[in-house]
């Protein structure tokens, strides 16, 4: 074989491998996936949150989104309008404020290296700025198939945001289904 066909033969290669990369789940290329493994291009998960403050001041509210939910974009909107917080005023003084936005910002999901952050943008249109991470396509895929009985109809759960409720490990950016636990309904066993 020449040289010419033996780069040629490569250059085939990767881009079938390529290809087959782009027909794994979610799930596959959550763990890692072949091309993922072997190239090592991505973090597991999302990163998780390792702000004090953020944790402090948006924690004691609400579990704690890691920024590699949502893209800058929807961190900058959230926070211009901390006066109305789904319904409760937030507001903070602006320098607080401005600590908190150079966090989410900084470490949105369109600026992360981690998988699902940038399975979350692949399905975003650049045109939407999503306020809830529940408003989100890969969200609605990933939860299409809950019942109203095993979120709103729980009272352990009783909303879609509350993450932590069924994804245990949620607080450390990892969201795998293996270890997803409905309370009143045990683990998750996708069909």
């Amino acid at each position: 074989m020449n040289h010419k066909t033996l780069v040629i033969s490569l250059l085939i290669s990767a881009v079938m491998l390529s290809i087959s990369g782009t027909a794994m789940s979610d799930d596959d290329y959550e763990r890692g996936g072949f091309l993922n493994r072997w190239f090592g291009d991505s973090k597991p998960g999302v990163a998780p949150v390792e702000n004090p403050y953020y944790l402090e001041e948006c924690g004691s509210c609400h579990f704690a989104y890691q920024p590699g939910l949502l893209p800058a974009r929807s961190w900058s909107k959230l926070m211009a309008g901390l006066d109305d917080h789904f319904g409760e005023n937030a507001e903070l003084p602006a320098e607080d404020a401005k600590i908190l936005e150079d966090y989410l910002v900084g470490n949105s999901a369109d600026k992360s290296n981690h998988k699902r952050s940038k399975k979350i943008m692949k399905r975003m249109p650049s045109t939407d700025t999503p306020l809830r991470i529940t408003e989100t396509r890969y969200f609605i895929k990933k939860h299409d198939e809950l019942s109203r009985n095993m979120v709103q109809g729980n009272p352990q759960v009783e909303s879609i945001s509350r993450c932590d409720s069924c994804h245990k490990q949620a607080a450390k950016g990892s969201f795998e289904e293996d270890e997803i636990e409905i309370p009143g309904f045990g683990r998750w066993e996708d069909d």
